[in-house]
């Protein structure tokens, strides 16, 4: 979805093992070719020491040389920086930690460039999912995608006003709902959700919503996304309309409407219809 290309940044300030990063690079290697794919740039930063070793470690197994990590806690102390600000990235792409406690006002304040990065608001101190993406929308010239639960287009409170504010300056371009069971750690399933800080004209003032909650090979312990299931969601994603029982374009009037709720499921069933005899 984020289509990356050679000679571009992507960041991922989650960086855990580097999975996503790899997996960035790999998509360009296969679509331009190793020469191409090494032009490519990747930054990211792991609170961690042992995870920051492993991604070294990983990345470095892959092949890949061009890579530039660094230890610390993304909330509090970004490490990439420019001149007084925090730097700027082609791609921003994470799967953060979901509903991470501890971040609250109080606490990110005491943290680096609060000012410029949370500008929309202070989550609450249960879950710092609006932390972590106002972060990413800070550091990216143009486009995010974050892996979050999907708690964070639904919840009420002060995550809704961060949300409302982001809406309402026309950055969200899509939300993907995620089949359950996909990850090791959770059964729960996950939203995507895309922002675009140049949103095409045809775009503007509209929201895809994409349920993708059936989209999936069922396996032993966990459901499994198919290239299958990936070339459709990302279709539906370029296709940028309405697809029945899959997508949904929405316009900023009916977020406002739905009182932000940007729950794919709230718009796009997928419940098959009972056939009575």
């Amino acid at each position: 979805i984020l289509n990356p290309e050679p000679k571009k940044s992507i960041y991922d300030p989650a960086l855990g093992s580097g999975g996503m990063l790899i997996v960035g690079y790999k998509y360009v290697e296969e679509k331009y070719g190793k020469e191409k794919a090494n032009t490519l740039f990747l930054y990211g930063q792991e609170a961690n020491p042992k995870t920051l070793a492993l991604a070294k470690m990983n990345t470095l197994l892959h092949d890949i040389r061009n890579f530039y990590f660094a230890l610390g806690d993304t909330l509090l102390y970004p490490k990439f920086k420019e001149k007084d600000s925090i730097r700027k990235f082609d791609y921003v792409i994470a799967n953060p930690p979901w509903n991470q406690d501890g971040y609250d006002e109080d606490s990110l304040k005491k943290g680096e460039y609060w000012q410029e990065r949370f500008k929309y608001g202070f989550p609450t101190k249960q879950s710092a999912d609006w932390a972590w993406i106002q972060h990413m929308l800070a550091s990216a010239k143009e486009k995010v995608a974050v892996v979050i639960d999907t708690g964070a287009v639904s919840r009420g409170g002060k995550e809704k006003l961060i949300r409302q504010k982001i809406v309402e300056d026309d950055l969200i371009e899509s939300v993907i709902l995620l089949p359950e069971k996909l990850f090791y750690n959770t059964g729960a399933p996950a939203v995507i959700i895309i922002f675009n800080k140049q949103k095409p004209p045809e775009k503007k003032g509209k929201i895809l919503l994409i349920n993708a909650s059936k989209e999936f090979e069922p396996a032993k312990k966990q459901n499994l996304l198919s290239k299958e299931n990936i070339q459709k969601i990302a279709n539906a994603y370029y296709e940028f309309k309405d697809i029945e029982k899959f997508a949904k374009v929405i316009t900023i009037e009916e977020a406002r409407e739905a009182d932000y709720n940007l729950s794919p499921s709230r718009f796009v069933s997928v419940i098959e219809e009972e056939k009575y005899r």
